[in-house]
């Protein structure tokens, strides 16, 4: 019976998550500022905060982040609150991995949703800041070294993935497992474009500095 009702709360967790991720920014942002979904929208169609920024501005991309945080936030918070004295902190990477599915392959969109960077940036630091965190900056600095963001996205949760298998069980390591491998999937077509030099590049800290700049 304890085995049963730990299990419904995973399920619970994912499904909160899942909900949550559904959620797409991206397309509220779009549609507000040109009266289309964000499949219609930039160079790629995408919903997550590149494209949406690339097409329609900083400050676009900034809301669709902002967004996408807030959903991930809100579903591993509300899940930590209804699970947490049952399963412990693992509900928040059950909900921010439901989160990331429904932010990837949303139903309601024929499936056909985000990459679910900005979702997994913030999940993981809700399950542990300092290794969560440590997991994102490894994941800009890559950005950084080598201009791809499709790299930078596979980092964070490899890292994390290397991190939580011996300090936080088998059962944190698959689910980073299970991260890292949907993260793979999602950028297959830009990595897969690297070594032949078509992948195209991000000068992160030009960006940067250009903003600020301004």
């Amino acid at each position: 019976m304890k085995m049963g009702r730990q299990i419904g709360y995973r399920l619970l967790c994912l499904l909160i998550g899942y909900a949550l991720g559904c959620i797409l920014t991206g397309d509220i942002v779009a549609k507000k500022y040109t009266g289309k979904s964000a499949a219609h929208v930039g160079e790629t169609g995408n919903p997550g905060m590149a494209n949406i920024m690339a097409a329609l501005g900083f400050k676009a991309g900034i809301a669709v982040l902002t967004g996408d945080l807030a959903k991930t936030a809100a579903a591993c918070l509300l899940s930590l609150g209804l699970a947490g004295s049952a399963i412990g902190r693992i509900a928040a990477l059950y909900a921010g991995l439901g989160a990331a599915i429904g932010h990837n392959f949303p139903f309601w969109r024929k499936w056909k949703g985000g990459k679910g960077v900005a979702v997994t940036c913030m999940a993981l630091p809700l399950f542990s800041i300092p290794w969560g965190l440590l997991s994102d900056i490894a994941g800009a600095l890559a950005v950084v070294f080598t201009g791809y963001l499709s790299i930078g996205g596979v980092v964070i949760p490899a890292v994390f993935t290397m991190i939580a298998f011996p300090l936080f069980g088998i059962e944190a390591g698959i689910l980073g497992l299970v991260y890292t491998v949907m993260m793979v999937q999602r950028h297959f077509s830009a990595l897969r474009q690297i070594p032949s030099g078509q992948a195209k590049k991000t000068d992160l800290i030009g960006l940067i500095r250009k903003k600020l700049s301004r």
